[in-house]
């Protein structure tokens, strides 16, 4: 077998066993790896309750990781989501995935609970559960640190111990596993860590073709702006964004009451470069490079948490952003869905939050202290109980990112459609709509992305499963990467093949979450959206979205998805994608 070893680890922590299951070669074809392939395997066990013992926490790597294809040192982390309760993922980069694949397994489904606080050690061929009780409680970095000599390491903080519902998963100190709440799942389970060492070479069928078809993607990747020019995000990381969202006036700003933000200029990318001198640094086997580290081992935000703490909470304190990302990290929390549940707090309270109480909330939360209890819940639950959930900015409970989608009317679409609740990277209509590419489209009008968006969800639907980041898409197509996957695993594949593939994979978690009871109510967006004006300026405007419009476009959306009029899977469109509704 060539790209795929062939091997699942199965875990079950209820009675300490393991097992290798030896993974179908046509379902490794039907829905590759990754997102797709943990998918499939959640599926099966979708109705469970997210902290059921049998409800599987699903680690999954694609045919591409661990070859010398662009941008492949990523996996995907699966279950049901406590936040949501819609599929729940979460692309992660680091070397997990490709020490996994090293090791000889596609995939870890691991099911049951421990009796005790456990660690589990992967060596090659060999997995161990270990008694991890003297880490309860302690920081993902000083676990990290800890565990160094044992390979890749897979980390949940104090905030997943305590019950937070968007705690995430740290791999490797620096990159989070962030949005859905994985972190708690682990906690349910009494994970506290995953490491992963190997020492495997993964099969390739044909490694001249891969050259090539590699060669291609770089020179792709070196004339793009968004990527490797003099502002993009190998030299300045995501938060090259910053900005171009506030210039376009679509930066959520408290708590998505205003579209601009009056101290964008001294909370930038270059504020942060210039201040903190960072390095360059990235997942394994990758040449952009978006990450940013200091000489002191200090992580720069990404944009979402760039703009979060500072914008949507109304913080002008540079120092400030980075102590919240540090301690969103340390303690294991998603650093979106955290900012979110504060800046809902603010408004709610009619109280602006201090640099100081942005820092103590946090730890609250983490540490499930006092008032951090409720805000543990989320922004929709903590309003809920509160009795304001029309100030929770969240698309099925999970809250929004740093997009305002009143200035970019596919992002809203995006954002309501989404299968994991508010997500920008499910579809990313920012890449046309803003960054225009590949080619421009108009931010202010539905018309046409019914079908953009259910593209854009496709392609990332195939590169979560690959696995292949994101970004490189920004220059690259599925025609470049049909030549990979070729090249890799020997299945003569064309773009339109993998956009089908795309197409299975959404359609699958479309039916996990009908399944559970998600119709077309739970595909909208926060009142405020509809109701209130983002900016108003002598040179753009950011009105408030047309309703009718907007659902109008989801109907189309609902169309070109091949869904009912309530939004729901169709039996005949699931059989001609080789899927079968229950």
């Amino acid at each position: 077998m060539y790209g795929w070893c062939g091997k699942i680890a199965k875990i079950n922590l209820s009675d300490q066993t393991w097992s290798v299951e030896t993974a179908d070669p046509e379902i490794l074809k039907k829905f590759i790896g990754g997102r797709g392939l943990a998918g499939y395997y959640l599926r099966k066990k979708i109705t469970l309750n997210w902290d059921d013992p049998d409800m599987p926490l699903l680690i999954f790597t694609g045919p591409l990781v661990n070859t010398r294809s662009p941008t492949s040192g990523r996996m995907t982390i699966m279950s049901r989501s406590p936040l949501t309760g819609t599929v729940g993922d979460s692309s992660v980069g680091g070397s997990f995935g490709t020490e996994l694949k090293k090791a000889g397994f596609d995939g870890i489904i691991i099911t049951g609970k421990s009796h005790i606080l456990a660690g589990i050690e992967i060596l090659n061929d060999s997995i161990r559960i270990t008694d991890a009780r003297h880490l309860a409680g302690r920081e993902t970095g000083y676990v990290n640190s800890l565990l160094k000599g044992k390979g890749s390491r897979a980390v949940i903080g104090p905030a997943a111990e305590n019950g937070v519902v968007f705690s995430s998963v740290i791999v490797d100190r620096y990159f989070a596993a962030g949005r859905s709440g994985i972190g708690r799942v682990s906690a349910s389970k009494n994970i506290k860590y995953i490491t992963v060492k190997g020492t495997g070479k993964t099969k390739i069928f044909n490694a001249q073709d891969l050259r090539k078809a590699r060669e291609d993607v770089f020179r792709l990747a070196a004339a793009s702006p968004v990527l490797l020019g003099e502002f993009g995000i190998s030299r300045f990381g995501t938060g090259a964004l910053y900005d171009l969202m506030d210039a376009r006036c679509m930066m959520p700003t408290d708590n998505f009451r205003q579209t601009k933000f009056s101290h964008a200029s001294f909370m930038n990318a270059h504020a942060f470069k210039k201040r903190y001198a960072p390095k360059k640094s990235g997942c394994r086997g990758c040449h952009i490079l978006c990450k940013k580290i200091t000489k002191n081992h200090t992580s720069i935000p990404e944009f979402e948490t760039m703009s979060h703490f500072s914008a949507l909470l109304d913080n002008s304190d540079i120092h400030t952003v980075v102590r919240a990302n540090r301690i969103c990290n340390e303690m294991g929390m998603d650093t979106i869905s955290a900012a979110a549940t504060l800046a809902c707090f603010s408004e709610i309270s009619q109280k602006r939050l201090s640099p100081n109480e942005i820092v103590s909330l946090l730890l609250d939360i983490g540490e499930k202290r006092g008032l951090g209890a409720e805000l543990g819940m989320g922004a929709a639950k903590y309003a809920k109980r509160r009795g304001r959930s029309d100030l929770a900015m969240a698309v099925k409970g999970q809250e929004l990112p740093a997009y305002d989608p009143r200035g970019a009317y596919g992002m809203a679409l995006a954002y309501a459609t989404s299968t994991r609740g508010g997500c920008h990277l499910r579809a990313y209509p920012v890449s046309h709509e803003i960054l225009r590419k590949p080619v421009a489209t108009d931010r202010f009008t539905f018309k046409g992305k019914a079908r953009i968006i259910k593209i854009g969800e496709d392609l990332n639907a195939v590169a979560d499963s690959l696995t292949a980041c994101k970004f490189i898409f920004f220059a690259a197509s599925l025609e470049e990467y049909a030549k990979i996957y070729t090249a890799v695993t020997g299945i003569k594949t064309s773009g339109q093949d993998l956009f089908k593939t795309g197409e299975r994979i959404y359609y699958n978690e479309r039916i996990m979450n009908s399944a559970n009871g998600f119709t077309e109510k739970d595909d909208d967006l926060p009142d405020r959206f509809f109701t209130s004006p983002g900016y108003k300026n002598t040179s753009i405007d950011i009105d408030p979205i047309d309703r009718k419009a907007f659902l109008e476009a989801r109907s189309n959306y609902y169309v070109v998805r091949k869904l009912d009029k309530k939004g729901m899977p169709v039996p005949d469109t699931a059989r001609k994608l080789g899927l079968v509704i229950s």
